[in-house]
């Protein structure tokens, strides 16, 4: 059995489904866009729902087989699309109830080990969700030691980044690095042992590394702006996310957009409400996995799900959205 398939047999599950569900209301909605079908867990269970009708996206073409099961079971209901979020625009679909959104890494793709996601591998470096120009390989073995230093660092807040840096340019100048194990030891040899830490000394580098390779920071500014121009006035955007730049991303966006952008704390004096707010009043609201849930995916520990709903104004592009986080915008923009 090969990785790709068990990676596929295994349970996968959806985060926070109850808590989409609720929010989203399909037994009342008709025009979903699951921006990250994965393994279709949400478009399944809106579909039960019979005046609903789906598009599903998905830049990662091995979920094809799962988007095929489900155009054939509901013909007229459901059509997928192998996009990223930042081709959302050239669908042309509007007026929709809800657009929701999964952020990071599935399940399906970590445990496909051959995809060199997991520091637990040793596989080929790879790193690639779909639709990619460059791979993780390319990165370590191409970047300069001052760009991986920053690659490192701000995308995976990693304190010791500047000798991982280092280390990795020595290493590569000896011998092309290869496998994820070759990455691993080069970590774990740069950074002090932390034996009260619960988290792996590998998970920063390769969290930034995989959001490099995917630029998922350009992607997901750019998917919600294309997301929103989708809604129709009262149409709920649905975001999960698991990481602090993401939720940073969708707060900014949601409350600084939003009917109350002009009174951010209680303690701020209330001026008047811009009749240009694309989303109508934000209660900056978290929702979180119930601890049983967490404990049936605890890979759903991380997870904050945040929503807003779309204003009756017209849409306006959010150019500060852009400017407040071209730090990242750039970042994901250097050439390999």
């Amino acid at each position: 059995m090969n990785n790709l398939t068990s990676s596929l047999e295994l349970p996968h599950f959806p985060v926070m489904l109850n808590e989409v569900l609720k929010i989203s209301s399909p037994s009342t909605k008709e025009r979903f866009i699951d921006c990250t079908f994965g393994g279709g867990s949400y478009s399944k269970q809106i579909l039960k729902f019979s005046k609903t009708n789906v598009l599903g996206i998905d830049r990662d073409k091995k979920v094809l087989t799962e988007a095929k099961k489900l155009e054939k079971k509901y013909p007229k209901r459901f059509k997928f699309h192998q996009l990223k979020f930042s081709q959302l625009e050239t669908i042309s679909i509007d007026n929709v109830d809800v657009v929701i959104f999964d952020l990071g890494l599935s399940s399906i793709q970590l445990n496909d080990f051959d995809r060199g996601f997991s520091f637990k591998s040793n596989k080929k470096l790879n790193m690639t969700m779909g639709l990619n120009e460059i791979t993780a390989l390319d990165v370590i073995n191409n970047l300069s030691e001052s760009d991986l230093k920053r690659v490192i660092k701000i995308l995976g807040d990693e304190k010791e980044a500047s000798k991982i840096a280092k280390n990795i340019v020595y290493h590569r100048n000896l011998k092309k690095i290869e496998n994820t194990n070759d990455l691993v030891k080069i970590i774990e040899k740069s950074k002090k042992k932390n034996y009260s830490s619960k988290i792996n000394p590998c998970t920063k580098t390769f969290q930034a590394l995989r959001i490099f390779v995917n630029k998922e920071i350009t992607e997901l500014i750019k998917g919600i702006i294309n997301a929103t121009k989708k809604l129709k006035p009262g149409g709920k955007i649905l975001i999960i996310s698991f990481h602090s730049i993401e939720d940073r991303i969708v707060k900014y966006f949601f409350t600084n957009f939003s009917k109350n952008k002009s009174r951010p704390s209680r303690y701020s004096p209330e001026t008047k409400v811009p009749d240009t707010a694309l989303f109508e009043q934000y209660k900056n609201k978290i929702l979180r996995p119930s601890n049983e849930e967490i404990n049936e995916n605890n890979r759903s520990r991380s997870a904050k799900l945040r929503f807003a709903t779309r204003s009756k104004n017209n849409f306006e592009y959010p150019t500060d959205l852009i400017n407040k986080f071209k730090n990242y915008l750039d970042l994901e923009s250097i050439n390999v």
